[in-house]
């Protein structure tokens, strides 16, 4: 039953409902969730910002009993006035997909309804491509709200726009979501489209980031904006994971060269770095750390988790499309999970 418009409670938005965020920003008019320390982010180039005020991995955690939910949001802070259209939300009741919501970008308040009586922990995904203030939930009178207790091992995954999954059918069938779930894992990803560039901003951030597991998957957007050369790049990424090892010591690390993208992968970019090349300086830099005691730092090849065969699913030979998505979470599930620690056969609550 939904609880009628006018019996309705609000609640101003409180930071302990997220998750997987790096920050959050809260003004008066909200909260703003970020994927980079918010308070420096002037220490960030602008273009990897314009990602990481996009609330990918993103959601608001809750325990309540109320029959339904509404959600008030708007546009947040970004740096550029690119937009998508419309946004998605997603619902998870008890971890199970329940609902999605489409409206046009900036409109709210979003409604969610329809689940069985009495207390369920609720997941709302916020949208993936979209920088997202929010700012209060509505609850009917009388119901119970609690931010919802997390004691689950926490995943850090950094990427590219493969990472971000801005074709995904919604926010939560991204493939690092889609894993999270069937793993039981705590997420918060760092994939940023385009400018998955091995900043050293961001190998400080993970180091500083509270972490079980991490995943990196490099070198697509290197290749494509030619930002490294096959002289400057193995020594970025073993930077990059040094920087990394700092903070997390143990913490298996799965490092992945890049998927298939057939225009790229023998033709030499600007600088003459191809696909092919990039994945060999990639298990390089693992081989030579490995050699060094990081024998919690694992390679994994792009081509072995998400090959030429699945080109019929990547309709620009590079993002895959939404089944895509949920092929690569599979295959990531299948591939890389076993490396860190988990059990390839592991029972797939959500793909």
């Amino acid at each position: 039953m939904t609880a009628p418009t006018n019996n309705l409670v609000t609640k101003k938005a409180n930071p302990k409902w997220f998750a997987g965020a790096v920050s959050l920003q809260t003004i008066a008019s909200g909260i703003q969730p970020w994927r980079v320390p918010f308070e420096e982010r002037d220490l960030f180039e602008t273009a990897l910002l314009t990602r990481a005020t996009m609330a990918a991995g993103v959601r608001l955690a809750i325990v309540t009993d109320s029959p339904t939910l509404r959600l008030d949001v708007t546009k947040g802070e970004r740096f550029d006035d690119a937009s998508d259209p419309q946004w998605t939300l997603d619902l998870l009741v008890d971890g199970k997909f329940h609902q999605r919501v489409a409206a046009p970008a900036g409109q709210g308040p979003i409604e969610f309804t329809g689940w069985a009586r009495g207390k369920h922990r609720m997941e709302i995904y916020l949208p993936h491509f979209e920088a997202v203030r929010v700012r209060s939930l509505a609850l009917a009178k009388g119901a119970a709200l609690s931010p919802a207790p997390d004691k689950r091992k926490r995943w850090v995954c950094y990427g590219s726009s493969i990472t971000q999954c801005r074709s995904a059918a919604g926010p939560s069938e991204t493939w690092p979501a889609l894993v999270a779930r069937q793993f039981d894992l705590n997420l918060t990803c760092l994939g940023y489209g385009g400018q998955c560039q091995l900043d050293p901003m961001i190998a400080r951030t993970i180091r500083d980031m509270k972490a079980d597991v991490i995943s990196l998957c490099l070198g697509i957007n290197v290749q494509g904006a030619g930002s490294l050369s096959p002289r400057t790049f193995r020594p970025a990424v073993i930077g990059l994971i040094r920087t990394i090892r700092d903070g997390h010591p143990k913490t298996p690390i799965a490092c992945v060269s890049p998927i298939c993208s057939l225009p790229r992968e023998t033709v030499p970019n600007a600088v003459g770095f191809s696909l092919e090349e990039m994945r060999k300086h990639v298990a390089s830099a693992v081989e030579l750390l490995r050699s060094h005691g990081d024998r919690n730092l694992h390679h994994v090849d792009g081509l072995k988790l998400f090959g030429v065969e699945f080109d019929p699913h990547m309709p620009d030979h590079l993002h895959p499309d939404a089944e895509g998505y949920r092929l690569l979470a599979k295959q990531y599930a299948k591939v890389v999970m076993p490396k860190l620690g988990f059990k390839a056969n592991l029972r797939a609550k959500a793909l």
